[in-house]
């Protein structure tokens, strides 16, 4: 597939193929089940079957297809391992990469948004993308000034397929089930067109990523790159080289994963309470580890892109968070109900068992209670079981709780970082990440002054 199909009937059709493959696939199942088949052996089977059909038609869409295939994929570390394992490799191309459009599309992009001399603001510009993702493709270059840049180009038709795509998927939503069972697709499909018309604006992502460079600069742990030039569907950054934290994932060392995982639970703690933004995309495809840490060329930074997507905190993370992390982990049942309850997480309408509360959290924040914790697949799974259970006290409990809206991408992130720190096998202190970055979470007796009370 050379180009982006934006018109609505072809993307419709591709879309529309979906739901009845799985339709005929869960027939194919209920078919297998008659003849004598375990339920659990076609039930693996049938994820697998949907997946594969699921990952093949989002990454040819691009668009709000491929987005939602990006956000699906992150929480891969929660499917069974029969079925995770022979699709990876396949998750991860899709978070890396995705068919280019042609070169004489993205020379009129340029052309229309940089002039009819656009070749002139470069020294060289590669026609091959190096990445091609949801909305567009990044391309390599060295700018008139001799720095490496990095060339975002839009896709041509870009909103209009992310609407198409996501109207289309949230018809069908519960059709997917099968992929990761006890997941609510509906609510992040909406989340997902919420965010459309801010992941479209390059001038709103040029505002964000300058933001972080200049707070990231010299910064030993996190690199991201300055902003260069932008305008409407071109995006101009600068350069990093580094290794695609996918890759790390399927060949790094475990120093390499565990150094990873520490510095991805950092950015997701210390971005919002240094710049008031919440990097909300955090699929593996938008990190690197680059050489060059605080124990020099064998120690490892992270490198950060797109931020085409964040989330606008101006005082950093709710305190509220902290406070319930803490008062949970110090067992306060009470207290822990009555946090949640005021910030709208229980409904005035429901009453619910303190104690069943607290149950409910404690598995959850389990990676916060030791000084390390080493992030598993299976610890992934074994939490999307409890709650995925019908049978269980966690999801009776779990569909009476509310999300207020304010939390729904922090929460969204949050689980998502989980995902890939699962991916990764990492070892992370977290627990130092909360202290130091996280509002509430230490009483305020022992929080450090900051340095204007200094």
């Amino acid at each position: 597939m050379s180009d982006l199909p934006r018109k609505a009937v072809t993307r419709t059709a591709k879309l529309a193929a979906l739901p009845l493959g799985i339709a005929g696939r869960a027939t194919w199942g209920l078919g297998k089940r008659i003849v004598g088949e375990s339920a659990d052996i076609v039930g693996r089977e049938l994820q697998q079957r949907t997946a594969e059909q699921l990952f093949k038609v989002l990454g040819e869409l691009k668009g709000g297809a491929m987005k939602f295939g990006q956000a699906l994929s992150v929480f891969e570390s929660a499917l069974p391992e029969e079925v995770a394992g022979p699709y990876r490799a396949a998750l991860t191309k899709l978070q890396e990469a995705a068919p280019p459009m042609p070169t004489r599309t993205v020379h009129s992009v340029l052309e229309d948004r940089l002039g009819a001399d656009w070749q002139e603001r470069f020294v060289e510009f590669e026609d091959k993308p190096s990445a091609a993702a949801s909305i567009g493709q990044v391309h390599r270059g060295v700018w008139h000034d001799g720095r490496e840049v990095a060339v975002k180009v839009q896709y041509p038709g870009a909103g209009e397929a992310l609407l198409s795509d996501l109207t289309q998927l949230s018809r069908f939503a519960r059709l997917l089930g099968p992929l990761i069972p006890g997941m609510d697709i509906k609510p992040l499909i909406a989340e997902l067109r919420d965010r459309i018309s801010e992941e479209l604006d390059y001038g709103l992502e040029a505002q964000a990523q300058q933001v972080h460079a200049e707070e990231f600069t010299n910064d030993p742990d996190v690199v991201v790159p300055a902003v260069v030039h932008q305008c409407e569907q071109v995006l101009v950054t600068e350069w990093i080289d580094g290794i695609p934290l996918s890759e790390v994932i399927t060949d790094g060392t475990r120093e390499q994963r565990d150094r990873a995982g520490q510095l991805l639970a950092r950015f997701l703690f210390s971005g919002p309470a240094r710049t008031g933004l919440l990097h909300a995309d955090p699929h593996p495809g938008n990190f690197r580890l680059l050489p060059g840490g605080p124990g020099a060329n064998d120690d490892w930074r992270l490198g950060v892109l797109d931020f085409g997507t964040v989330d606008r905190l101006p005082g950093g993370l709710p305190p509220t968070i902290g406070d319930s992390l803490r008062l949970t982990l110090d067992g306060q049942a009470e207290a822990v109900y009555e946090t949640l309850r005021a910030e709208g997480f229980v409904k005035d309408s429901i009453d619910l068992d303190p104690d069943a509360v607290l149950d409910y959290l404690l598995p959850i924040i389990e990676p916060a209670q030791a000084d390390e914790f080493t992030f598993t697949r299976g610890w992934m799974r074994s939490q999307a079981a409890r709650l995925a259970d019908p049978r269980s006290p966690a999801h009776q409990l779990g569909k009476r709780l509310n999300l207020p809206p304010s939390y729904l991408l922090i929460h969204r992130v949050t689980l998502s970082t989980i995902g890939v720190l699962c991916q990764l096998g990492a070892t992370v202190r977290m627990r130092d990440e909360l202290e130091e970055w996280l509002p509430g979470f230490l009483p305020e007796a022992e929080e450090e002054p900051s340095a204007a009370e200094m």
